[in-house]
C-alpha cells in the first residue's frame, strides 16, 4: 500500500524555497531533493500557487513564498494541496445489504469528524517556520561528532 505524501512533499518544496531564497530553483532541481519527477513538482507548485502560498513566473526559476514562513500554517499547506478532503476516508463501497457494512460507516463518521477537527486545530498552530527550525535542529544534531 502506498501512503499519500503530497502534504509532506509540498512542505518540502516550501521549506526548500525558504532555505534557498533568491536561488535559481527549477522543478528539476527541487525534484532531485524529493526524489521524484519534475512534473509532480510542477503540479505541487501549481496547487501551492493557487493556494496563495507560492509566487512564480513560468520560465523564470525563482519561485518564492508569498508570506513569511511564520505566516504559513501546516493547515494552509494542506488546504492548498488537498482542498477540503478529509484526512481520514470512510469506505463507501461496503455491501449495502450487510448491517455491519452500512452501520459501521455511520458509527465511524462522528469519530472521524472529531479527529478531523482535532487535526485541523493542531495543524493551524504549526507553521512552516516551526518545521524549518526543527529541521535546522535535526541537521545540527546529525552533524555532531561523538567523542
Amino acid at each position: 500500500m502506498k501512503y499519500p505524501t503530497k502534504l509532506s512533499d509540498a512542505v518540502h518544496v516550501l521549506a526548500f524555497l525558504a532555505l534557498h531564497p533568491g536561488a535559481a530553483l527549477t522543478s528539476d532541481r527541487i525534484a532531485v531533493s524529493i526524489r521524484t519527477n519534475p512534473a509532480y513538482i510542477r503540479q505541487l507548485m501549481s496547487a501551492l500557487r493557487k493556494g496563495g502560498l507560492l509566487a512564480s513566473v513560468k520560465g523564470h526559476p525563482r519561485p518564492a513564498l508569498t508570506r513569511e514562513p511564520d505566516d504559513i500554517s501546516l493547515l494552509d499547506v494542506y488546504r492548498a494541496i488537498e482542498g477540503d478532503k478529509p484526512i481520514l476516508h470512510q469506505d463507501t463501497h461496503t455491501n449495502p445489504d450487510c448491517g455491519v457494512g452500512v452501520n459501521i460507516q455511520l458509527a465511524l463518521r462522528d469519530y472521524y469528524d472529531e479527529i478531523q477537527k482535532a487535526a485541523e486545530d493542531r495543524m493551524r498552530t504549526i507553521t512552516l517556520q516551526n518545521i524549518i527550525d526543527t529541521y535546522r535542529q535535526k541537521v545540527g544534531e546529525n552533524n555532531k561528532t561523538e567523542d
